[in-house]
């Protein structure tokens, strides 16, 4: 059999955890695909997957091949539409993911637009606060925040959002307001988990990191609650500086400790990078980074 088909049934079979489930996937006979996948590992001379009466798991070969075979199939995809002319236009689908807040805020407006232009792609967005593999959820396009490891996908920079400390002015008002990072123990403190894991905040002083322990008054696991514990003048929190640029903008929470802050923390869109950038991937990445850098509030 052909080695491409033979990967894309494996993959397939993965990714629908059974052989009847790719069977449905790839319009074949559940007989035809185990069959397919018992050539594979006889051709590579290695077992790909553990198979009981209820489900197909991978072995530890088999997740490696996994990886390597939708980067192939991937690039064979690519070649295809080059070949075929079909980069001329965006078509087909498009998965795209980022952070909640982050996306609601600026990735779907540029979704929008990019619809708008491109009525042939369909998008599929996956707004949520924790990182996607790329290559399990079949990610196209990801826009991330903060510093990235090292990774096969291409990553272009397109701003930078700070860490922030802030309260509403009421509560500057009548608690007072800090100076230095070492008065914050003597504050109310709101953490926000994701950025906060731990009950300490890291700054800068004169060139030299600077740790403050601290107990909080309230933790919460999501940026929104203790933006809003903030402005209801309960204590002093810390979020992205894009999280709350409303709230600024309307005098309903300050900033204090500026001088303090930590550097910076980059924005980057990551694609995936092959010999032919398919015209729904390219198109779109221009997009949002033109609209990301055009944004105040993240450069």
């Amino acid at each position: 059999m052909d080695r491409l088909h033979l990967m894309s049934v494996y993959v397939a079979v993965v990714e629908a955890e059974g052989f009847a489930g790719g069977a449905r996937k790839l319009h074949m006979s559940p007989p035809a695909v185990t069959r397919a996948v018992a050539a594979l590992e006889e051709r590579l001379g290695v077992k790909l997957l553990n198979r009981t009466t209820r489900y197909v798991r991978m072995t530890e070969a088999g997740q490696k091949y996994y990886e390597d075979a939708k980067r192939i199939i991937a690039l064979a995809d690519e070649a295809d539409e080059a070949a075929l002319g079909i980069n001329v236009e965006p078509r087909g689908l498009l998965t795209v993911t980022a952070s909640v807040l982050f996306g609601r805020l600026f990735v779907m407006p540029g979704i929008v637009e990019y619809l708008r232009r491109y009525p042939d792609v369909e998008v599929n967005a996956l707004f949520v606060d924790r990182v996607l593999n790329m290559l399990e959820e079949g990610v196209d396009v990801a826009i991330r925040i903060g510093e990235l490891p090292d990774s096969s996908y291409r990553a272009l920079r397109v701003g930078s959002v700070r860490r922030v400390l802030c309260a509403s002015p009421e509560y500057l008002s009548t608690h007072g307001i800090p100076r230095i990072p070492e008065d914050l123990p003597n504050h109310n403190i709101i953490l926000a988990r994701g950025l906060n894991p731990a009950n300490e905040m890291r700054f800068g002083r004169d060139g030299q990191p600077l740790t403050v322990k601290l107990q909080p008054m309230l933790s919460v696991s999501d940026n929104d609650s203790a933006a809003s514990a903030a402005m209801a003048g309960l204590g002093i929190t810390r979020l992205l500086n894009y999280q709350i640029a409303e709230p600024l903008r309307n005098d309903n929470l300050k900033i204090v400790l500026s001088e303090f802050e930590s550097s910076s923390v980059p924005v980057h869109i990551l694609h995936r990078e092959g010999r032919h950038s398919s015209a729904k991937i390219r198109s779109f990445v221009d997009l949002m980074a033109e609209r990301l850098r055009a944004e105040l509030s993240l450069n």
